[in-house]
């Protein structure tokens, strides 16, 4: 059975704030660029609850150093894996829109007698099991721009995401309204194109 037990080198604050690469001015494409937070399992990989680390529906504690795999029903556990991934992050499928963070799982290929305790590089999406949600429409995180987010110009042909209340240090300016395929298929009101990946990866973002 493959070990369970994780150690990440944990970087919150990338995980919680979602960047977005924009033109000059309203009207030109924004690329989302949030970043995940790093996880390996570690070198003795004990014997643990299934049969993948991190699998689908499993859950992790949270520091500010660190994430280790815990039980879902003990009192440590802070998120679950909604979707779980083999490979690069950028090379497989997005995470789903309500994403509070990215755990990065680096490759581990302990010995053990039968050989079968190998985890393979790849990434889980995760989310909290309580509030705060980041990756919410409109709470100002997570590691996606996705539809009900808001955004507001940070300078050097870049958006970046903030809260749609207004609560947050950096008032939101646009928010996205729609994901289209393609921008023609915006609204007409539409003031800034925002790239968000997936099936539907022009976002379509109004002034507020």
């Amino acid at each position: 059975m493959r070990g369970r037990h994780a150690v990440a080198a944990a970087v919150l604050a990338a995980a919680l704030l979602t960047g977005c690469q924009s033109g000059d001015s309203p009207g030109e494409d924004a690329a989302g660029t949030g970043g995940p937070v790093s996880a390996s399992p570690s070198a003795s990989l004990p014997a643990g609850y299934g049969t993948q680390f991190l699998g689908v529906d499993e859950c992790s504690s949270f520091g500010t150093t660190s994430f280790t795999e815990v039980r879902c029903d003990g009192e440590r556990a802070a998120a679950r894996v909604v979707a779980r991934f083999d490979g690069a992050v950028g090379d497989g499928p997005p995470c789903p829109g309500t994403t509070d963070f990215v755990l990065h799982i680096s490759e581990q290929s302990p010995s053990d007698e039968d050989g079968d305790g190998a985890v393979p590089q790849g990434y889980a999406c995760m989310r909290n099991l309580s509030a705060p949600h980041p990756g919410d429409p409109g709470a100002g995180g997570g590691p996606r721009t996705i539809v009900g987010d808001c955004v507001y110009d940070s300078g050097g042909r870049q958006v970046r995401e903030t809260s749609c209340d207004g609560e947050a240090e950096r008032k939101p300016e646009y928010k996205v309204v729609k994901a289209v395929g393609k921008r023609k298929d915006c609204p007409a009101a539409t003031a800034l194109y925002v790239q968000l990946g997936g099936e539907r990866p022009v976002g379509c973002a109004r002034p507020v």
